[in-house]
């Protein structure tokens, strides 16, 4: 309802935000009213009203409390509008000017500025304002320039320029750009990551998190007063995980001991949403914090997630997908899964019998190509039971032969790098050590050679035929240093590989069923041959890649007997099965070509007849 004019609202406005605090208690919000309510009563103004925003920029027009003093406003229901000084309306000189020259004016309501002077009932007053506004967003200005300038130096030193600790740490009580491990929280990340790893997708992880009514980190951090979500998270719902939680979660560096700095970004201090930086943007310090994950689970995490898992019938992907590769042109194989259906007769009637369902890998180029009617690469098709089970007796051989023979093994990993077999590691850093110091030598050769020609103790032909020889040695020297620093750090980092791949055997102790996790902390890839059928059976070579230590040939075990005569059974077996095959097609053939003949004799006859 419109109020009578003669009854229109005195609006005292006053706003406060945190950097407002810290120019002194002149600016709080109970002396802004204070100051408002004296000068209103001693110039005659009644019908009071206090609209007070506490804690919000002067950037920021989206004020509870101004939206409903302009909501009034354009209800017509106020006269006057009072403020301690015009930064109390906002600092961004475009939308003030909108609010001071176009809709007060439209709806006939005064302006009052105590501290500026300022009443729009005086026309001489209002010529400065402009400025004025000007003068407060430039202060803004400044002020963004240098709060940017700090957290520039602070990340730069490698302190966290977050002000909460993310989900899993909380913040040091002694030291506030430090973080502990929330045991509570860690334990729930933790669960998150194997779960990942046991094959489960994000949508899957938060299911299962859901049913258990695991807290959700935004009602988690918001239940202690902590957290980005504390002021609007739906505090009714406790236990909703989505999967947008789980993939942002797991893919946070911080979660190995790392501050992570500058991961987003504004244009402009105008800008009220940040952007995301481009991940080689970020400067990340490690080792900051206790790990909540070790590096090779979170990057093991990373790749997992690299590659489209899709889920089958049973709610569980193949673990196999994205390891798989051909071996020919080097492409991804793609997995094809289908249920066994019932065979039909040629009349198209079920005949009782089913067929097997079918999981396999084909090459991606291959299968690609033939969408197009191309022909590019071959099948290379293999079942996935059989690559599952020959991981599995991979992974058994060697985690036998490694938990038997581990000095062997070692020394065959060490054998198998071309690189450690071509040099000897303490050779190399001896010869490291002896060009550096030729290196130095020559740097004093060439100086001194050059105050030997200045002073004309060297000619200036005999002075380029040294510096040219000097040089190019000074060059070739410091090309080997750099190549060979790299292949001693790479021989150390595979000999710590090595160490960390005995670890990973030891800390299975059941190899008797191949699982997810397995296959994921075990599987670097797998590259899959061309089937090959010139001997009559069909063979096909697989190439296992494990981490650490790349593709072994550990001694595999001699059979027995008994398992000698069973793998010639199952040769015969093959062998027979081939031969029927063979015979029942050529049967069926001659079959086809009889009836065929049968009814072309049976029509020559009729035709006579007729």
């Amino acid at each position: 309802m419109k109020r009578p004019d003669n009854n229109k609202i005195t609006a005292l406005y006053e706003r406060l935000s945190r950097d407002d605090e810290l120019n002194g208690d002149s600016n709080s919000i109970v002396n802004q009213k204070k100051m408002l309510e004296k000068y209103a009563k001693e110039q005659g103004f009644t019908n009071l009203a206090h609209y007070t925003d506490d804690g919000y920029s002067g950037t920021n027009f989206d004020r509870p409390d101004w939206k409903r003093l302009t909501a009034d406003i354009e209800e017509g229901n106020i006269g006057c509008v009072i403020v301690k000084d015009m930064s109390r309306i906002g600092r961004n000189y475009l939308e003030v000017g909108f609010y001071m020259e176009v809709l007060f004016r439209e709806k006939g309501v005064r302006f009052i500025a105590i501290s500026n002077g300022v009443d729009s009932t005086h026309s001489e007053s209002n010529e400065f304002a402009p400025f004025l506004n000007i003068m407060n967003e430039w202060y803004v200005r400044d002020t963004s320039r240098k709060i940017k300038s700090v957290l520039r130096n602070k990340g730069m030193e490698g302190k966290h320029l977050t002000s909460n600790a993310i989900y899993g740490y909380k913040k040091d009580p002694e030291d506030n750009n430090h973080w502990l491990v929330d045991e509570e929280a860690a334990t729930v990340v933790r669960r998150i990551f194997q779960l990942i790893i046991e094959g489960n997708g994000p949508m899957q992880v938060a299911r299962i998190l859901t049913n258990e009514k695991v807290e959700r980190p935004s009602y988690y951090l918001a239940k202690q007063g902590l957290g980005t979500c504390r002021g609007k998270c739906d505090m009714t719902r406790p236990y909703s995980w989505t999967a947008t939680t789980i993939t942002d979660l797991v893919s946070k560096p911080e979660y190995m001991g790392h501050t992570v700095n500058f991961r987003t970004f504004k244009e402009s201090y105008k800008d009220k949403h940040s952007q995301y930086a481009n991940p080689e943007d970020w400067l990340i310090f490690r080792d900051t914090q206790e790990a909540i994950v070790d590096e090779d689970t979170w990057y093991m995490v990373q790749k997992i997630r690299e590659t489209k898992h899709r889920p089958i019938a049973q709610g569980k992907a193949n673990p196999l997908t994205g390891l798989m590769f051909c071996a020919d042109c080097g492409a991804k194989m793609f997995n094809h899964r289908t249920k066994g259906y019932e065979k039909k007769d040629k009349d198209g009637n079920p005949t009782g019998k089913y067929t097997n369902a079918q999981n396999n890998y084909t090459c991606s180029t291959y299968s690609n190509a033939k969408g197009h009617f191309e022909n590019k690469c071959s099948q290379h098709h293999v079942r996935t039971d059989v690559v599952r089970d020959l991981i599995l007796t991979t992974l058994q051989y060697t985690a036998s032969y490694v938990k038997e023979h581990e000095d062997e093994f070692l020394e065959k990993v060490r054998k198998s790098n071309v690189l450690k077999q071509e040099l000897d590691t303490k050779a190399l850093t001896k010869k490291i050590a002896k060009s550096e110091k030729r290196v130095a030598e020559l740097d004093h050769l060439i100086k001194r050679i050059y105050e030997d020609n200045v002073s004309g103790k060297l000619s200036d032909k005999r002075f380029e035929l040294l510096s040219t020889d000097y040089e190019k040695e000074q060059s070739e020297l410091e090309e080997f240093l750099t190549s060979a620093r790299e292949q001693l750090a790479t021989a150390k980092e595979e000999a710590s590989n090595v160490n960390k791949f005995i670890a990973l055997v030891h800390k299975y102790t059941d190899f008797s069923e191949l699982t997810t996790p397995m296959i994921h902390e075990f599987i670097d890839r797998i590259e899959v041959h061309e089937a090959d059928k010139s001997t009559g059976e069909r063979t096909q070579e697989i190439d296992i890649y494990l981490k650490y230590v790349g593709k072994l040939d550990v001694p595999m075990p001699e059979l027995t007997p008994e398992e000698l005569a069973e793998e010639e059974r199952k040769r015969r077996k093959r062998a027979w099965n081939r031969t029927y095959n063979r015979r029942k097609a050529e049967k069926e053939r001659a079959e086809k070509e009889k009836a065929a003949l049968e009814a072309a004799t049976d029509t020559d006859k009729s035709k006579k007849g007729a």
